[in-house]
């Protein structure tokens, strides 16, 4: 048995429990003239998940003042099918983050209001896994709601899904699609040149900056190749110069040095752009 520990309607509430310490039971009628300190059986829900941090708590109970029940059980369904796709349990927090995300855009959609992802691209490339899954998610929901929500939202989605799956922030998963995008803008402009998003080496481009930022991050960039380096200087001085402007402004985003070894891959990626 649980003891419960808060009422957030009559069909979610609080609870204490002996191996997670508190969770979120979800089952109709669950919380329904249940007071604090009384027991409830756990198998009487429907769903449960873990809400660990107190401000998480606070935030979800806000979450149920504006959005309506079915969609709460709706948006449980759809964490499932992530968690089952990836084997995986996902951060608790994409129970409110996702859930708000998608009320508010799903409510855009039934007003008439357009979505628009200018990074989809990016994010497909960066999170190929996590774009299919949204992707599923999307055409689940347009089919349980019988809307028709934009391909641009599978983008945000997927974002979401990383997010949780990588215990990493939101704004920081953000910040890196965002990087990449405005790498490949600067080095268009440079080159003045319009790149095929469904070229190969487009293609290529965007993976190696996408691993090459997440293993500066992790610290994991140890590779020396300062013979080649030379080679490449002297062989394309335009993109080899263009890949340091590239370090410099990925620098200042992750607030981390770039080994200069990247000088070499970047100005390898950029040579089959360039007209030079």
């Amino acid at each position: 048995m649980l003891i419960v520990k808060k009422v957030l309607n009559n069909n979610v509430l609080v609870a204490e429990h002996p191996d997670y310490e508190e969770v979120v039971l979800i089952g109709k009628g669950l919380g329904f003239g249940k007071k604090t300190g009384e027991s409830v059986a756990g198998e009487q829900a429907e769903k449960f998940f873990v809400l660990r941090e107190a401000k998480d708590q606070e935030q979800y109970k806000r979450l149920l003042d504006y959005v309506d029940e079915n969609f709460i059980g709706l948006m449980n369904d759809i964490i499932e099918i992530v968690e089952e796709r990836f084997s995986n349990r996902l951060h608790e927090h994409i129970h409110i983050t996702l859930t708000d995300h998608l009320f508010y855009a799903i409510k855009r959609v039934k007003q008439g209001l357009d979505i628009k992802n200018p990074f989809l691209s990016e994010t497909e490339l960066a999170y190929p896994k996590e774009f299919t899954v949204a992707n599923e998610l999307i055409d689940y929901l347009n089919k349980q709601l019988n809307i028709d929500i934009p391909p641009d939202e599978i983008g945000f989605v997927a974002l979401h899904i990383h997010s949780a799956l990588t215990r990493r922030s939101l704004q920081e998963v953000n910040r890196h699609t965002q990087l990449i995008a405005e790498l490949i803008r600067v080095i268009e402009e440079s080159l003045q040149i319009e790149m095929d998003r469904k070229n190969i080496n487009y293609l290529r481009l965007v993976r190696h900056l996408h691993h090459a930022i997440e293993r500066i991050n992790k610290d994991q960039y140890t590779e020396n190749q300062e013979p080649l380096k030379k080679v490449l200087q002297a062989e394309y001085p335009i993109c080899y110069n263009l890949s340091w402007k590239l370090m410099k402004i990925m620098q200042q985003s992750i607030k981390k040095t770039i080994p200069e070894a990247e000088a070499v891959y970047l100005t390898m990626h950029l040579q089959r752009f360039s007209k030079q």
